[in-house]
């Protein structure tokens, strides 16, 4: 147990970062499934209108530093040439 203000002060930092990056990143992996599953069921224009929201999303989580720049890449990437393929 923290003993001294900053301590306190730092394990209440901890605890509201670590729960607004748990929401980022469970949110963001909403979105990717929500992609995956549209193209799983051929549904094209719901894949695209899934993938228009997801981007973005993936983009913040790597701009907050909760995913690095380049895993944010390769999950865009992935997710366009998945969706590029229904067509």
């Amino acid at each position: 147990m923290a003993n001294h203000k900053s301590a306190i002060k730092r394990n209440k930092q901890t605890a509201v970062r670590t729960a607004r990056n748990t929401h980022i990143r469970t949110t963001m992996r909403t979105f990717v499934k929500q992609v995956r599953t549209a193209v799983a069921n051929g549904e094209k224009e719901t894949a695209q209108t899934a993938l228009i929201r997801a981007v973005p999303y993936i983009d913040k989580a790597a701009t907050k530093g909760i995913i690095h720049q380049s895993t944010a890449s390769r999950k865009i990437s992935r997710l366009n040439k998945l969706v590029n393929t229904l067509a």
